[in-house]
């Protein structure tokens, strides 16, 4: 490809094509994942944890939103931590970012596939989750405007269903279940208990993948950020308290379908309101696995074009959409469905999450000394307190999560590692 024609996506999102996007990356994180965290610390422990990563991610985002509307780059915090750290800030960051994006749609497909087994036990759980990647990469394929309104229709689905699902659960709760059973309250089970209440918020920053192709992103960007966080809080409070005071919570602490397995003990599996919640629950993981798609290939798409990836990555297909970039990770994502549990799936995306933030809050305080006369549409309140207490809880929740996964963690490191080396090898980046 010539050096002389660099690509660029197309400016059509809209603030509610943007929320959409926002809410479907991370909305599957409130159908399944996070009550894994209750085989750690209970409910009370993992309540604990939830409200700590809620602090995290709204000190965190309202930081995010500065760089993102003062640097509206496909790279996202690869376009941050390039201009603030170098090329090395760069790559750590893009590759921390890739195995986030990469690591979070077979976690959700092997969900969808566990969903649909749960409604139909004949469906094989992994050939569905194969399935899934063949389907929404092809709809990724036809463009970033029509993802958007797919996006837009799933994700509007997803939330009615949560808001019908804690509806129904709400006669149904008691204190006294959310209490049985306690597990003691210890420091070690709530870190424990981190990543997966990290899980209800991933990705969100995914909106960051998109920024280029926003219309007017230095007033939508921030609408998108800030609808989108609090849509996400008030759900996932909601759904983790009302499910875990409805019934025993130890029944459901290990299941990829929780939700449905709840309404199941409550109502009884063959309700048919039961049947039905299972049926369009699906739509929060649609949702959710056809936003992380779109982040992924913006992310390969982005180091392309910066040549810290093939450059073939970074071509676009007549519709505008980065095809061989979502080629790529699809295939990536498959290896993963293979070789990981949906457990081990997360914990490396939040590792990769954590990472992230922690580079791109650094980025933030040094473009503030080094760039005070960058334009900032949107300049995060309280500065310097809210990033900070962002990057100590970023950097509390890696330490925890390093300390109860050392094998995992390493199998990270080995690939920055890897990637470094290969980067000193092949050449410094061209972006």
């Amino acid at each position: 490809m010539s050096q002389s024609v660099v690509p660029s996506l197309q400016k059509t999102l809209t603030p509610l094509g943007l929320w959409a996007i926002a809410v479907g990356l991370v909305i599957s994180g409130e159908y399944f994942g996070w009550n894994l965290g209750w085989a750690e610390a209970g409910p009370v422990g993992l309540l604990v944890a939830t409200l700590v990563v809620t602090v995290l991610y709204i000190t965190f985002i309202l930081s995010f939103t500065e760089l993102t509307t003062a640097i509206p780059q496909a790279g996202g915090p690869f376009a941050y931590a390039h201009r603030a750290l170098g090329p090395l800030g760069g790559l750590v960051a893009g590759y921390a970012t890739l195995v986030e994006f990469l690591l979070a749609p077979p976690a959700i497909a092997l969900a969808l596939g566990s969903y649909g087994h749960f409604l139909h036990p004949r469906v094989p759980v992994l050939g569905t989750a194969v399935g899934c990647y063949v389907v929404f990469t092809i709809i990724n394929l036809l463009g970033i405007k029509e993802s958007a309104r797919f996006s837009l229709v799933v994700t509007v689905l997803a939330v009615a269903e949560l808001l019908v699902f804690m509806g129904v659960l709400a006669p149904h709760f008691r204190m006294a279940n959310f209490l049985a059973h306690p597990v003691p309250l210890q420091l070690t089970g709530v870190l424990a208990a981190l990543p997966f209440a990290i899980w209800f918020y991933l990705a969100i920053e995914g909106v960051a993948m998109v920024a280029e192709e926003v219309k007017d992103p230095r007033r939508t960007l921030p609408l998108g950020y800030g609808y989108g966080l609090s849509t996400l809080v008030l759900l996932a409070l909601g759904v983790m308290v009302l499910t875990g005071g409805a019934t025993d919570w130890r029944r459901l602490s290990h299941l990829d379908y929780p939700l449905p397995e709840a309404l199941a003990l409550v109502l009884g599996k063959d309700s048919p309101l039961t049947k039905f919640f299972a049926s369009i629950g699906l739509f929060g993981l649609v949702a959710s696995f056809h936003g992380t798609i779109i982040g992924y290939s913006r992310q390969v798409f982005a180091l392309a074009r910066g040549g810290y990836l093939p450059g073939f990555l970074a071509r676009l297909n007549g519709r505008g959409a980065p095809h061989w970039a979502l080629v790529a990770g699809g295939g990536v994502g498959l290896l993963a469905l293979l070789t990981g549990t949906t457990a081990q799936v997360i914990i490396l995306s939040v590792l990769g999450a954590l990472v992230m933030y922690i580079v791109s809050l650094v980025s933030l305080f040094v473009l503030r000394r080094r760039e005070p006369a960058l334009a900032r549409p949107f300049a995060v309140p309280g500065y310097p307190l809210v990033p900070l207490v962002a990057l100590v809880l970023a950097l509390v929740s890696l330490g925890a999560l390093v300390y109860s996964n050392l094998l995992l963690s390493g199998i990270f490191l080995a690939g920055l590692l890897v990637s470094m080396m290969l980067y000193r090898l092949l050449g410094r980046g061209k972006a």
